[in-house]
């Protein structure tokens, strides 16, 4: 089965602001990376996170990245109101 990956990014981006912590308004958040590389490489290169690689535990959040990560998350599990 082939596979869409922009929505397998879009709801990874999602799940990162899920665990997004440090959040610096402006500057973006961390987040923990515990998501599949190949994910994390295209969201990279999208520019919504830095180089995921390296051993510290999360990743930086862009500006950009964090707000579009709220914006997906509330899209995919808000609730109606």
């Amino acid at each position: 089965m082939k596979h869409n990956t922009d929505k397998i990014d879009e709801v990874t981006l999602a799940l990162l602001y899920l665990v997004a912590h440090n959040r610096e308004e402006g500057y973006g958040a961390r987040a923990w990376k515990g998501f599949d590389w190949d994910a994390m490489d295209r969201l990279h290169e999208k520019g919504f996170i830095a180089d995921p690689k390296g051993k510290a535990k999360s990743v930086v959040m862009t500006e950009q990245g964090f707000q579009k990560a709220k914006e997906l998350f509330e899209l995919f599990f808000g609730e109606e109101e």
